[in-house]
């Protein structure tokens, strides 16, 4: 399927920052066609909402099935060189600052593109993934990164399930998402969102689904 960033379709809506949907399918077009048949094969089963959340649910393994072993778990660590130069008179100092940056786990790293599934996690994991991304980008190591999340729209299957609950206003979803870009959290990272929707679920009413 040829996804546009500024179209929704019936299972994601697409968010594009910084130029990230045209740096990764034109500078990376290995990998953008990777995550594009990771996006056109991943599904979600009613099961799979109603059995559990959170990080260990079958949601986020579904996703890896379709991205590993090519794309690994990835993170930065690095210690600051620093130097001191004073005149008049000339005198330079040297020290270290070890573990300068320490960051955290990105889910998928391939190449030049680092990418995250936030499911249904503590809205926090935002912040990490947001300055992992940074560190990442800065430091040269990606051009490219984004967030896999649930969009607001799953919320009507969550109630017409009974699991609004587990699946509360303060985890991973978009509407936690995109005002920690809009604060430049990521900082020039550019930033594809995958906002996953009920075209997701594929055993699921569709007469639901057409509701969202």
């Amino acid at each position: 399927m040829e996804y546009n960033p500024y179209e929704s379709t019936e299972k994601y809506d697409f968010y594009s920052f910084n130029n990230a949907f045209e740096i990764l399918k034109y500078s990376h077009p290995v990998e953008f066609s990777e995550l594009i048949h990771a996006f056109d094969n991943f599904h979600i089963f009613k099961d799979d909402l109603l059995l559990g959340g959170g990080s260990e649910s079958n949601i986020p393994k579904r996703f890896s099935l379709l991205l590993r072993p090519a794309w690994r778990e990835s993170r930065i660590s690095a210690d600051l060189y620093v130097r001191h130069i004073m005149r008049n008179p000339s005198e330079e100092r040297q020290f270290v600052i070890p573990g300068y940056l320490d960051g955290y786990l990105i889910d998928y790293v391939k190449g030049k593109v680092a990418f995250d599934m936030e499911w249904n996690s503590k809205d926090q994991t935002f912040d990490r993934d947001l300055y992992a991304f940074r560190a990442f980008y800065e430091t040269g190591i990606v051009d490219v990164a984004g967030i896999i999340t649930r969009d607001g729209s799953l919320n009507r299957v969550f109630q017409d399930l009974g699991i609004m609950k587990k699946y509360g206003a303060s985890t991973t979803w978009l509407g936690k998402l995109l005002p920690r870009i809009g604060t430049r959290k990521h900082g020039g990272c550019p930033l594809l969102i995958v906002a996953i929707k009920p075209g997701c679920i594929v055993d699921f009413e569709k007469e639901t689904s057409d509701d969202q």
